[in-house]
């Protein structure tokens, strides 16, 4: 099949539906796409703002949606936390390794789940979505117990596995139509040109599922990046392990919170995330429209 194929059918569906679609619908579906795109971007946008912004903008009674006088003191400030480096850190170190053991985890279980039959198949897949419905807020104090138990609490430890261990059914499920959507001719020429089954798991099946990873990473990485829940409830004593979540607590002062500080270390905490998505915005597109070829 020409490699180019795909792209003139995805250009023939825009023609198609350019040529469909009346004028007049058009452009009312494309104005209402930036009406929402800038109802959503506007709270990223005042943060920012926010965080550019001199005290005494931020405190004024008539909020203006622009400054006069930029000023990077706000900034100045976070930066100046002494353990604000540590806590970057940490979360680096918490989101990194929640994203790489789930998405191995999620590839071998889904491609076990897809590809071979045994007993209780069908009951693990239902209990991957009852876990789904099962609210976070309602299993922390029971696993507190058990991070006591098992000594991690105030480790980074206590905040990796509950975080892997809730990103898993949502991953497993998702990968597993990606799995599904492989042709077992695929994998039945593969063995029949000499390939082991590692080598068709490595080298053929997670190149054409890397899409649906990619999906699922970057929702553990936001979950694991911003979580304040568990940060706040097993990292009690020893600040050293705390995350960034954690480190805006140092700016809510009981008698005068200092908004800008605030807004300026969820400013910091927001660039790794849009990096995040930059580096793998064209792996996710082309999962959500790309093909298996047979």
């Amino acid at each position: 099949m020409d490699s180019a194929t795909p792209a003139k059918s995805r250009g023939f569906a825009r023609d198609f539906v350019r040529r469909s679609v009346p004028r007049p619908w058009r452009l009312a579906a494309e104005a209402s796409t930036v009406l929402i795109a800038a109802v959503v971007a506007f709270p990223l946008y005042w943060m920012v703002l926010s965080a550019f912004k001199p005290a005494g903008e931020i405190e004024s009674a008539e909020p203006r949606p622009w400054t006069s006088a930029p000023t990077l003191e706000s900034f100045r400030r976070v930066f100046g936390q002494q353990e604000f480096g540590r806590y970057f850190l940490n979360s680096l170190v918490v989101a990194g390794t929640v994203v790489a053991a789930s998405a191995l985890i999620a590839f071998l279980a889904a491609t076990a789940v897809a590809r071979f039959r045994f007993r209780f198949r069908t009951t693990l897949l239902i209990m991957f979505l009852i876990a789904q419905t099962v609210p976070v807020e309602a299993l922390t104090i029971p696993l507190f117990f058990q991070m006591r138990d098992l000594g991690l609490l105030n480790t980074l430890s206590a905040l990796i596995l509950p975080h892997i261990a809730f990103s898993l059914p949502f991953a497993i499920w998702m990968l597993r139509g990606f799995v599904k959507a492989v042709p077992e001719a695929l994998e039945e020429a593969a063995y029949i040109d000499g390939a082991s089954r590692t080598r068709f798991l490595w080298q053929i099946l997670f190149p054409l599922v890397l899409p649906g990873l990619v999906a699922t990473s970057v929702f553990s990485f936001i979950s694991a990046w911003n979580d304040f829940l568990f940060a706040k409830s097993f990292i009690i004593s020893d600040t050293s392990q705390a995350t960034l979540p954690m480190a805006l607590l140092v700016f809510f002062k009981p008698d005068e919170p200092d908004w800008g500080g605030v807004m300026a270390a969820s400013t910091v905490m927001t660039i790794p995330v849009l990096i995040f998505f930059v580096l793998v915005q064209r792996r996710l597109v082309s999962g959500l429209g790309g093909a298996v070829k047979d």
